[in-house]
């Protein structure tokens, strides 16, 4: 007896999830501190363990291995880049995970300074 109902996608892919059901339905991270370049990093949890989902868990995993930019953990995780955020922002008030933003670059040294200290450290 065959299956007559129609199949959207090959039995290689896997279970499939929709985007929306791993984020509760948010298209947007509660926090702003992860831009592309934010190196995140996992902290043990101050209290109990939290409840984690299999992207959290996964996410935490790389997290932990060592310090990470957001756009390493999407890549890595396989996961489009705004739901790694929303997760990311979760685990954030959870307390698991530790934000370093990058300077940004009006707090920056002018390149005619650096180029002054170059040139100074050649003529020594």
């Amino acid at each position: 007896m065959t299956d007559s109902t129609p199949h959207w996608y090959d039995d290689e892919a896997g279970p499939m999830v929709r985007l929306y059901a791993m984020t509760a339905g948010r298209a947007r991270p509660s926090s702003e501190a992860f831009d592309l370049m934010a190196v995140v990093q996992a902290e043990d949890p101050p209290g109990e363990f939290p409840v984690l989902s299999p992207e959290q868990r996964s996410i935490l995993a790389l997290c932990g291995e060592r310090p990470r930019p957001v756009a390493d953990i999407a890549s890595d995780s396989g996961l489009p880049l705004g739901v790694v955020r929303v997760l990311l922002s979760d685990l954030l008030a959870e307390g698991l995970l530790r934000v370093n933003r990058p300077v940004p670059p009006a707090q920056l040294p002018h390149a005619h300074i650096l180029r002054e200290v170059i040139d100074g450290l050649r003529a020594l």
